[in-house]
């Protein structure tokens, strides 16, 4: 199976020693967030981990217990944008975090860890200048580092919405116009550049647009092959596998404006209060009238086909 860590949540820039006691011991829980008396339980095994992966913006605070998770594969995708503490207030330093970027990629590959350059979206102070200036910069620092990058465009959920209702979505002109050019920038760095559930449209410009963490993605991470059963899907025509997460929405510190898992930055204070490191759950303790449901765990590896 696949364990995700990062759709809900930043688990390794804020929860890092919370996730290590769990390695710990061996098994951790999470709260089902549309039925909230419902706890998963997961074993953290490689034996039926084949892959832990994670998205954050910030690994920092992973990186000195690395040797921790050393028996489990990997896959890395990290955040690094044009943007400011005015859109990323608590983001930490992003020279920083390119470092740890080279650091991830020297240990477990390039097709390990994936660069991440989203939400996009224009303003005054963001202009399309601005977003190219910034992507060569970061591609040409990460060359030889990563093979890919993954762009998206902003969607308007509700929760982006409430949170920066001034954001207006990039028109397809727009759009064009950047991938044609961050595709010339990743040819020059040999970055390939993907986008997920972006127009179609796109491929026309030398984009790859078949998504961000698919079967295929983590096959190349992990270099074997995958039976992974059908699964539902986050959004529809969505191919990536993004279950099994055990992270918590409303509580990342992060405080990005345009976050698509935090809707409330009191709500998100409330629940880090919550949270005990030497807790199986994220966030808080267990209840008494919680239901545990041991997850059915099997590995996906296909031992019997080489993946070249």
């Amino acid at each position: 199976m696949i364990l995700n860590t990062g759709s809900r949540t930043d688990i390794p820039a804020y929860y890092s020693e919370w996730f290590y006691n769990r390695i710990k011991e061996g098994y951790v829980y999470t709260r089902n967030p549309y039925n909230p008396k419902l706890i998963h339980s997961y074993q953290l095994n490689p034996s039926v981990v084949d892959i832990l992966v994670f998205c954050t913006k910030d690994p920092e605070p992973m990186m000195k217990r690395l040797d921790e998770i050393s028996h489990f594969k990997q896959f890395w995708g990290i955040t690094l944008t044009a943007y400011g503490k005015d859109i990323e207030p608590n983001v930490l330093n992003k020279h920083r975090i390119i470092e740890c970027i080279k650091i991830l990629s020297n240990r477990f590959g390039s097709k390990s860890v994936e660069w991440r350059y989203d939400p996009i979206f224009l303003s005054d102070k963001y202009t399309k200048e601005v977003h190219l200036r910034s992507f060569e910069h970061i591609a040409k620092e990460l060359s030889g580092s990563i093979t890919t990058c993954v762009v998206s465009f902003i969607d308007l959920y509700q929760k982006t919405l409430k949170n920066f209702p001034s954001v207006k979505e990039v028109n397809l002109e727009d759009q064009i116009e950047l991938i044609k050019a961050f595709v010339e920038i990743g040819t020059k760095y040999n970055i390939r550049i993907k986008t997920c559930l972006e127009n179609k449209i796109l491929e026309n410009y030398g984009v790859d647009t078949s998504g961000c963490l698919t079967q295929s993605v983590l096959e190349k991470a992990l270099n074997q092959r995958l039976n992974v059963p059908k699964q539902t899907q986050a959004r529809e025509g969505c191919e990536c596998l993004l279950g099994n997460d055990i992270g918590a929405y409303n509580s990342c510190g992060h405080g990005c404006v345009y976050c698509y898992a935090n809707y409330d930055m009191s709500l998100v204070k409330e629940n880090m209060m919550k949270h005990n490191k030497n807790s199986p759950l994220l966030i808080g303790e267990l209840k008494g009238d919680d239901i545990i449901r041991e997850m059915n765990q099997v590995s996906y590896i296909n031992n019997q086909l080489s993946l070249f």
